[in-house]
């Protein structure tokens, strides 16, 4: 009885129930989109820095995890100073710069010791860096810029000549040499990174002991933990970014969870004074009314779930460089917050409901 109860007051209004469905829907979807947005990105990002594949980096000193927006405070002869020390096989420095119009991290560096750090570029086109206006685009911003080998690309107010196509994960998605790019940041002979590659991946404590007392101020991070520490808890304001999201995702929820119970009750007040003069107490209204809203809630958290999907199919589809991570915790997340919300949103038009007097309710017009 009360299942088929639910069904047909969900389907007395379907316009309604739509809306009430589709306002779930979006709460879920923009928790799963928020998060899956910012745990892609600092998952991809982790996964180019470790496909370089150095054992150590070395930062400035407090030097943030998102190394790709830091400056070039450090001199370049420190590469020499590590390549001295005991189980370090070569050293690579690297100069970071963000373009900001584009919304790209550009890397400086020198072609021979990039390629003992990192083993080279694996090339699709074209050929590795000569001349000092040479740039090496990967193949997903090659695809996101439409660029092919013997192109011009146009940076920092400078024209670069694409010499090759390179498979992504190399840390970057565009490199040029890394003195160029010195001159024209006017960071010459300074260094944002190093990247430093050991003997045996084994030797790694080894060396970082050795390099925190070579630089004790120096920030010094092994590149395989880098994964674990590219977390929204590690980011400053980060976690306070996507709390505030997931808050006004619930707010949206639940204030519209709330208007259709209330116009339910509403609408619904003969009904409830049928209900009641049939013999009906007051918990089986609430209960009615509760489990009309759970329905409900259901019905947008699927929509929601698909819509996610669908929103990240269109994203990736124009910004292929984009990485949005859809996992299944995250999925039962926003269920278990859309729910929780929306029976809260239901319990005042619920508690209303079962209040109303039978005599009452029955001469509502």
């Amino acid at each position: 009885m009360m299942g088929e109860l639910i069904v047909r007051n969900l389907l007395h209004r379907p316009m309604r129930t739509l809306i009430g469905a589709m306002g779930i829907a979006v709460e879920v979807a923009l928790v799963v989109l928020i998060v899956g947005l910012t745990s892609g990105l600092l998952t991809e990002t982790a996964k180019r820095i470790e496909g370089i594949g150095a054992d150590i980096m070395l930062q400035a000193p407090n030097a943030s995890y998102l190394w790709a927006f830091g400056s070039a405070p450090m001199p370049i002869k420190i590469g020499e100073k590590l390549a001295e020390l005991k189980y370090v096989q070569s050293v690579a420095p690297a100069l970071t710069q963000f373009n900001t119009s584009g919304v790209e991290v550009v890397l400086g560096i020198d072609r021979e010791s990039f390629q003992a750090v990192s083993g080279g570029f694996v090339f699709l086109q074209g050929h590795d860096l000569e001349g000092p206006d040479d740039i090496l685009v990967d193949d997903i911003a090659a695809k996101v810029k439409k660029v092919k080998p013997g192109e011009t690309y146009r940076i920092f107010e400078h024209d670069w000549q694409v010499v090759g196509i390179v498979e992504h994960g190399k840390g970057s998605r565009l490199f040029v040499a890394r003195t160029t790019l010195q001159e024209l940041v006017g960071a010459r002979d300074k260094a944002t990174i190093f990247f430093v590659k050991c003997t045996r991946p084994e030797h790694a404590e080894d060396v970082m002991e050795n390099m925190r007392h070579l630089l004790p101020k120096y920030t010094v991070r092994p590149l395989k933990a880098y994964l674990s520490l590219m977390t929204s808890t590690n980011i400053p304001g980060l976690e306070s970014f996507i709390n505030a999201m997931i808050l006004l995702a619930v707010t949206i929820g639940l204030l519209v969870i709330f208007l259709t119970m209330y116009t339910t009750v509403i609408e619904r007040t003969k009904d409830i004074g049928v209900l009641k003069s049939l013999g009906a107490n007051r918990w089986f209204v609430i209960r009615a009314l509760m489990a009309e809203s759970a329905a409900l809630c259901v019905l947008g958290i699927a929509a929601g779930v698909g819509l996610s999907y669908l929103v990240r199919a269109g994203f990736i589809w124009k910004f292929p460089s984009l990485t949005i991570l859809i996992t299944t915790g995250w999925i039962l997340r926003a269920a278990g917050i859309a729910l929780l919300g929306a029976l809260f949103g239901a319990s005042y038009p619920a508690w209303m409901a079962s209040r109303k007097d039978p005599v009452e309710a029955l001469s509502y017009d």
